[in-house]
C-alpha cells in the first residue's frame, strides 16, 4: 500500500502560548505548510489527562482551545490549504486508540518517560488517561496515516512508540491486511521525524538554564503571544543578565545560559545565527542590546498578538474554522477506520 505523504502536528491547548511555543513549534508549522500536506490539530483530548486544576475546567479548556488555533491562524498557517481541527470533533482518534490499546504491550507504557515525570512521586493517583497518553498520540498521528512528525526532544520516544504499534498492528494483521487489498501487508506507515534544522529551545528571562513555562509563577519569565508591546519591553528589559559586555564569539556564551538565552532568542526572531549577532552586538553592553532586542520582539510579535486578539473576540469565526477542519480531518480518518475495523474483523455499517 502506498501511502500519501502527510504532516500531523499537535498542540495542547493549554492557554498562555509564549514566545518558547512560537518559536519552538509554530514557527516551523508555517514553514511546513509551504512544502509539505499538512494537518495542524489542537489536541483538546490530550489536554484533560492530568487533573482539572491543571487544565481549567471546561470553560477554560473551550477558551485555550481557540486561542490556541487563533495562534496557528495569526502566525500564518492557511486553514483553507491545510487541515487546522480540535481533536475530539473527530472520534476515530479515541476508537483507533482503543485498537491500539489492544496492541500496545504494558512493558512498551511502562518505559515513557514523560508519565513518571508528569506522574511524579504520586503514580497510583494519576489518571489512567495520562499513563496511556502515548497510545493516543500514536492514533493521532496514525488515523491519518502521516508519514511525517515534527517532533521535539520530549516527544521522540513517543514517535518511537507510534512506529512499534504500526510495525505490530502490520505484522499481527498483515495476513488480513492483504485480503482487504494491500499486497505488502501494510495499513500504517511507520511515520519518521521530520527535521526542521535546529530547534529553538526558549529558557526563562529570569533563569537561563530552565525552559520558558506557562506554569512559571513569575510573568516576567515569559514572553505571552498575546502581551502587548509595552509589556513585552518591560519584560525584556528586566531579564536577567550578568555584569559582562556580549562575547564577540559564540564559544563566550556557554557558560553564560541567560546572555545565551537572549541572543538566541534575537537570532531565531532575525534568522540569523548566533555568530552572527555577536558580530553586530559582541564587546558592547546589554542595555543597547536590549534595546535591539525589545524593537524586533515588537515588530515580529505585535502583529501576532493583535490578530490573534481580534480573532479570539469572534469565537464563532474561530468553531466555524474548527467545524470545517474536522469535516476534513473525519472525511481521511472514516477511511482509515473503515479498513481497521474490517481488517480486525468488526462488523461495521455498510
Amino acid at each position: 500500500m502506498s501511502f500519501v505523504e502527510r504532516v500531523f502536528s499537535g498542540v495542547q491547548p493549554t492557554g498562555n502560548l509564549h514566545l518558547g511555543n512560537y518559536l519552538g513549534a509554530i514557527v516551523n508549522f508555517v514553514k511546513m505548510q509551504e512544502t509539505h500536506n499538512c494537518i495542524y490539530c489542537v489536541v483538546d483530548m490530550h489536554a484533560i489527562t492530568m487533573g482539572m486544576d491543571v487544565w481549567g475546567g471546561p470553560a477554560e479548556l473551550a477558551r485555550t482551545t481557540r486561542e490556541v488555533t487563533a495562534a496557528f491562524i495569526a502566525s500564518g498557517i492557511d486553514p483553507k490549504k491545510h487541515i487546522v481541527f480540535n481533536q475530539s470533533q473527530v472520534s476515530g482518534h479515541a476508537e483507533l486508540a482503543w485498537i491500539f490499546n489492544c496492541v500496545a504491550r504494558m512493558g512498551w507504557l511502562n518505559r515513557m518517560t514523560q508519565f513518571k515525570e508528569k506522574a511524579g512521586k504520586d503514580r497510583e493517583n494519576a489518571s489512567v488517561g495520562l499513563y496511556d497518553y502515548p497510545v493516543l498520540m500514536a492514533a493521532d498521528i496514525l488515523l491519518y496515516r502521516a508519514t511525517h512528525v515534527p517532533v521535539g526532544e520530549d516527544q521522540k520516544q513517543h514517535l518511537e512508540l507510534s512506529r512499534d504499534i504500526a510495525q505490530k498492528f502490520n505484522n499481527d494483521f498483515g495476513d488480513s491486511i492483504r485480503s482487504h487489498g494491500a499486497h505488502d501487508g501494510m495499513l500504517f506507515p511507520l511515520p519518521e521525524p521530520l527535521i526542521m534544522g535546529a530547534a529553538t529551545r526558549v529558557m526563562s528571562l529570569r533563569d537561563g538554564t530552565k525552559k520558558m513555562s506557562k506554569s512559571d509563577a513569575s510573568d516576567y519569565s515569559r514572553i505571552n503571544l498575546t502581551d502587548d508591546a509595552d509589556t513585552i519591553a518591560q519584560k525584556i528589559r528586566k531579564a536577567k543578565t550578568d555584569p559582562e559586555p556580549l562575547p564577540s564569539e559564540e564559544k563566550g556564551l556557554e557558560p553564560r545560559p541567560e546572555a545565551d538565552n537572549l541572543v538566541g532568542i534575537f537570532a531565531a526572531l532575525s534568522g540569523r545565527s548566533k555568530a552572527d549577532v555577536l558580530r553586530d552586538f559582541g564587546g558592547g553592553q546589554f542595555s543597547s542590546f536590549k534595546n535591539a532586542l525589545v524593537e524586533l520582539c515588537v515588530t515580529k510579535l505585535s502583529p501576532i498578538a493583535g490578530e490573534m486578539k481580534r480573532l479570539v473576540a469572534d469565537p464563532g469565526h474561530i468553531d466555524a474554522i474548527l467545524i470545517d477542519g474536522s469535516d476534513r480531518a473525519r472525511a481521511i480518518a472514516d477511511e482509515t477506520m473503515k479498513l481497521s475495523k474490517d481488517v480486525v474483523g468488526f462488523i461495521r455499517r455498510r
